[in-house]
């Protein structure tokens, strides 16, 4: 929790300074549950939700890896608009992993059918969730991603420096900022 209270205070430097920011994305979202809420998800989460949302320094996003949750909000997804947005090949993007959101999207089809009377087997069960799981990945992809403007580009990793490089420079021909205002940070 103390590394999302640290990242809030690196954007809020950034920001004062006019610094761009540079995501790189392999997150698997924010834990849940009672003992990461005791220890504070909440609170230092939404510190970090609210430097992002709020800043006003140029920001760039590169997913290298999963892109998962809430996490991808707090890293600055599509939705906290950075300049661009790009995806390496390898990226995974969406509200959950496969696994996860297989096993829940299950649970509700199931539970849809025995409400109806229908009788699920265990081997029904499996064939759902293992079409369930394969429908869902491969809406992870990037490629599903870029053909939805989640994401600007598809780029080789090799290509990583070049092109923030490349955004960076273009960022740096308007140097106008708005004023930099966050909400309330609990403490």
């Amino acid at each position: 929790m103390i590394a999302q209270t640290k990242a809030a205070r690196f954007i809020l430097n950034c920001n004062q300074k006019k610094i761009p920011l540079i995501f790189l994305q392999d997150v698997t979202g924010f834990m849940v549950g009672s003992r990461s809420e005791h220890a504070g998800i909440i609170k230092d989460g939404a510190k970090l939700v609210n430097a992002v949302a709020n800043s006003v320094v140029p920001k760039f996003t590169v997913i290298v890896g999963n892109s998962y949750g809430a996490g991808n909000y707090a890293m600055c997804g599509k939705a906290y608009d950075p300049r661009f947005i790009y995806a390496w090949p390898s990226a995974r993007i969406a509200v959950m992993g496969g696994e996860q959101a297989a096993k829940t999207l299950l649970q509700i089809q199931v539970a849809g059918m025995k409400a109806k009377g229908k009788e699920v087997s265990a081997e029904e069960e499996e064939r759902l969730l293992s079409e369930i799981k394969s429908r869902y990945d491969s809406q992870t992809s990037p490629y599903y991603a870029a053909a939805r403007l989640w994401v600007d580009d598809i780029i080789d990793p090799v290509q990583t420096r070049m092109v923030l490089a490349e955004g960076i420079n273009a960022a740096n021909n308007n140097p106008d900022f708005a004023d930099f205002r966050t909400g309330v940070f609990q403490t």
